[in-house]
């Protein structure tokens, strides 16, 4: 500030100003107020702050150069390698980490500055204790994958699988280098496969689906033996099945699902071990008829029901037969027997009557009358009954 020929700036706590006259330093200012005779206008200061703050690094390494007293007293310049990053933190605290093969300048006039340099090419793993102090940087420096408890991760780095990771936090440095981490699912996993249209060896077009479970044992092998481990399957499965169809009959393939699963089952087996899986249970859920061969079918099965159910009645009617030829060859030798069956008979029959009106006349009472109805031993009845 020039007034009346003299220069005058005030600089507070925090601060320091750069005095220059006619464009050369002359010296750093701290607090207070600083002035000086000025009449041709030549000086001027800079006022920055120096609290936490950076300074450009071609000024830093200039002072360096011209001025290494106030360079090494006030400045901290941070220069990495190719490969090496910087943790810089002020107080203790982490702040800025400093990219490889770039020059950053940090004043320490009033900050304690600490820099931790780290080899990420030689060691490519985040510690934990980095990765909780600068999360701020980890979508731009490195990389931080959870692996589940039911999973195992695959590390590729610039296209090429360096190792397998345990379920965990894993953090990489994003450094010169492409980490990218491939997560495989280890749990059992069901694969439904959808209806396709097959030839019979009778030539009927039918649609089967499957339902198949399968899982992961060998995930490095699965992850370079196929891009998509459940498609590859799933086009496997469904060539076992069409083999297994085209070389059967209609009524075949109803009658025997159970061997055309066993099939499929072996058939795909044999070729998981390449894909790094375990099959396990295959079978066909439906199987699909055409509408016209569907109606023919239901016909058929209506048929040899009616027909069953035919044979079952006469069945219960012969042996009902039979059942009462027994019965009247026994009523025919014993007497008792049709005496009883007669009062069965009419104690049923009485039942469903609600009145009875029973005139005996001279028979001498209802004992009379029952007694005349039927007399053991064919005698017959007395005249006037």
């Amino acid at each position: 500030m020039l007034n009346f020929g003299m220069f005058k700036i005030d600089v507070k706590d925090g601060e320091r100003a750069f005095l220059t006259r006619n464009g050369r330093f002359v010296r750093l200012l701290g607090p207070g107020r600083f002035k000086t005779m000025d009449l041709t206008g030549e000086y001027s200061a800079e006022v920055v702050k120096v609290t936490r703050a950076e300074i450009p690094a071609e000024r830093a390494l200039m002072f360096e150069k011209t001025n290494p007293a106030i360079a090494d007293e006030h400045f901290e310049i941070v220069q990495t390698g190719a490969g090496e990053v910087a943790i810089v933190s002020f107080d203790g605290e982490p702040f800025y980490l400093v990219r490889p093969n770039t020059t950053r300048a940090f004043w320490k006039t009033l900050t304690q500055i600490d820099v931790e340099r780290i080899d990420a090419a030689e060691t490519p793993r985040v510690p934990d204790r980095i990765v909780d102090r600068l999360s701020q940087f980890a979508k731009t420096y490195f990389r931080t994958e959870i692996v589940e408890a039911h999973e195992v991760g695959l590390l590729f780095v610039n296209g090429a699988m360096t190792e397998t990771l345990k379920p965990g936090r894993h953090s990489f440095w994003e450094v010169g280098r492409k980490v990218e981490v491939h997560k495989v699912d280890l749990r059992p996993t069901p694969l439904e496969v959808t209806a396709q249209e097959i030839l019979t060896k009778d030539r009927v077009g039918i649609r089967v689906t499957l339902t198949a479970f399968f899982k992961i044992v060998d995930p490095e092998k699965a992850a370079l033996a196929s891009g998509d481990v459940a498609n590859t399957l799933y086009r496997m499965v469904q060539f076992a099945i069409r083999e297994a169809v085209a070389t059967r009959t209609l009524d075949d393939i109803l009658a025997a699902r159970d061997t055309i699963d066993n099939e499929v089952r072996a058939f795909v087996a044999k070729r998981a071990g390449e894909l790094g899986i375990e099959v396990g249970e295959i079978g066909v859920k439906d199987v699909i008829l055409p509408g016209d061969v569907r109606e023919l079918l239901n016909k058929v099965v209506e048929a040899e029901r009616v027909a069953k159910a035919n044979l079952i009645r006469r069945q219960e009617e012969t042996a009902a037969t039979r059942s009462l030829l027994n019965t009247a060859r026994l009523m025919d030798d014993n007497p008792l027997l049709l005496r009883l069956k007669e009062l069965e008979a009419l104690e049923k029959l009485v039942e469903k009557v609600g009145r009875i009106d029973l005139h005996t006349g001279e028979m001498g009472g209802f004992d009379a009358m029952l007694q005349r109805l039927y007399k053991l031993g064919g005698q017959k009845p007395t005249e006037g009954a």
